[in-house]
C-alpha cells in the first residue's frame, strides 16, 4: 500500500524524549519504581487543583448533556471566548476581543493552526536554539522554512546581532518561548523591549509584518520575576497559550490562540487561522473542557511545589560540582555536560539510573535537560546518585 513517505518518515522517528521515558518505564518494571530517577519528560507532576473534580461534577449534574457534550461553535464556544477575554484584560491590562480568540485543543494545535494559517512556502519562521523539537515538524508542515538563531550560552537570552542578520524579507514569523523548554529561562523586560525594537526596524525596512508566535503554556509557572504579557510591547503578536501547565490539564488537550487586534490584518488573520482549522480538521475543542476552562480561569496549581523542586535540584547539583542555567521559569533544568558528546553523558548517568534528556533533542550541544516536574521525594532521592556520576567526572568541590 502507497503512504505519504513523509508522514511515514515522522511516524518512524521516535522522539528521543519519549525513547528515554519508554526505557525508564522498562526499567522501573525491573528495578522498582522508586530506584529510578526519570527526569526525561515534562508532564506535570503537582496535582490539577482541587476545585477542578468539582467544577466538572457540577458541570455534569447542571448542564444539559447535548450542551455539553455536543458541538460548539468552530472557534469555541461564545461565552467561554467572552471569559478569555475578559481575563486578558484584568490580568494583563490589555484590551482583548472574544471576536480574536479560538479555543484548541491545547498550544501544540494552537501553534499549527498559527503556521498553517500565516504562512507559505515562500516564508521564514524563526526559532530561538534550544527550542521545542516540535517546531521544526510544525513549521514545515505548514510549507514554511525553518531558521535557528542561537541564544548566549551563559544566559540563554536571544543573541541579538544574530537576530538581525537572521531576519530577512521572507520573515513571517519569530516563535518566542518564555518561560523556556528546555532551559527554564525567561525573557526580561529589557529583553523584550530589545527584541520588539529590533522587529520593528525590519518591519519598516521590509515594508511588511513580522508575527511574533508567543508560545506560552508554561506563563504562570514562574518564581522570581514578573513576566511581560508581549502584545503590551509590539502589536503584531499571537498568543499561543495552554492549561496543561497551570492547571495540569495535559492530557484535556485545552487552551486558546488570541490575537491582538493591534496586529495588521488582524480580522484577515483570525479568519485565515479559522480556514486551518477547517482544513486540518481542528475545528471545536473539546467542549467538556471548554466550560470547565470558564469556570475556573485564574486558577493555578500548588507552584510552590515546583519552586521547591527547583530550589532543591539546582542548589542540590551546584554544591556537586555541576553548572546549571538557574531558571526562573517552567520545570526544566538545563545543565552543562561534562563531555563534549551529551549523548555519551546520557548513557553514562544510566549506570546510577538516572535519565535525562541531551541538548542535541533542542538544537544545541553541551548541555542536558534535567525535568523537575517529578516527586520532591524524588530529587531528594536522587542526589546520592548525581553524587556518584559528579565523582565520576572529577566535579567534586
Amino acid at each position: 500500500m502507497s503512504v505519504a513517505k513523509k508522514m511515514l518518515d515522522l511516524g518512524k522517528q521516535s522522539s528521543v524524549i519519549r525513547e528515554i521515558f519508554e526505557y525508564g518505564l522498562k526499567r522501573k518494571a525491573e528495578i522498582g519504581v522508586e530506584k529510578v530517577f526519570d527526569f526525561s519528560l515534562g508532564n506535570p507532576s503537582v496535582p490539577a487543583p482541587p476545585q477542578i473534580n468539582d467544577i466538572l461534577k457540577k458541570l455534569i449534574d447542571s448542564v444539559p448533556a447535548e450542551q455539553l457534550h455536543g458541538y460548539t461553535s468552530a472557534p469555541g464556544d461564545q461565552s467561554v471566548r467572552n471569559a478569555v477575554a475578559v481575563y486578558i484584560q484584568n490580568t494583563f491590562g490589555f484590551s482583548a476581543t472574544s471576536d480574536l480568540i479560538y479555543v484548541t485543543c491545547g498550544a501544540a494545535a494552537g501553534l499549527t493552526l498559527c503556521l498553517n494559517g500565516l504562512t507559505t512556502k515562500e516564508d521564514e519562521v524563526i526559532v530561538f536554539a534550544p527550542f521545542f523539537p516540535e517546531y521544526k515538524v510544525f513549521v514545515e508542515h505548514s510549507g514554511a522554512k525553518l531558521v535557528i538563531v542561537p541564544c548566549n550560552e551563559h544566559d540563554f537570552q536571544p543573541d541579538f546581532t544574530s537576530l538581525e542578520q537572521a531576519i530577512t524579507d521572507k520573515t513571517k514569523a519569530i516563535i518566542v518561548n518564555s518561560p523556556n523548554n528546555p532551559t527554564g529561562t525567561c525573557y526580561c523586560e529589557d529583553t523584550i523591549k530589545k527584541l520588539t525594537e529590533i522587529l520593528n526596524q525590519k518591519q519598516k525596512e521590509f515594508q511588511k509584518p513580522i508575527y511574533i508566535l508567543s508560545d506560552g503554556p508554561y506563563r504562570e509557572l514562574v518564581y522570581d520575576i514578573e513576566l511581560p504579557y508581549l502584545p503590551n510591547y509590539y502589536d503584531n503578536t499571537i498568543i499561543i497559550y495552554s492549561y496543561s501547565k497551570s492547571l495540569s490539564l495535559a492530557g484535556a488537550r485545552i487552551g486558546y490562540i488570541f490575537v491582538s487586534p493591534l496586529a495588521e490584518n488582524a480580522n484577515n488573520l483570525f479568519t485565515a487561522i479559522c480556514g486551518a482549522g477547517r482544513a486540518l480538521g481542528y475545528v471545536c475543542a473539546p467542549s467538556l473542557f471548554q466550560f470547565l476552562i470558564k469556570e475556573c480561569i485564574g486558577l493555578t496549581v500548588d507552584l510552590s511545589i515546583y519552586k521547591k523542586n527547583r530550589d532543591l535540584l539546582y542548589n542540590g547539583l551546584t554544591d556537586l560540582g555541576f553548572t546549571a542555567i538557574y531558571p526562573s521559569g517552567a520545570f526544566y533544568l538545563f545543565v552543562k555536560s561534562p563531555l563534549q558528546d551529551t549523548k555519551k553523558f546520557c548513557e553514562h548517568a544510566k549506570k546510577y539510573e538516572l535519565l535525562f534528556v541531551p541538548s542535541d533533542s533542542f538544537g544545541c550541544t553541551g548541555f542536558v535537560r534535567i525535568a523537575y516536574c517529578v516527586s520532591t521525594e524524588q530529587i531528594i532521592n536522587s542526589l546520592p546518585a548525581f553524587e556518584q556520576l559528579a565523582e565520576d567526572f572529577n566535579l567534586l568541590p
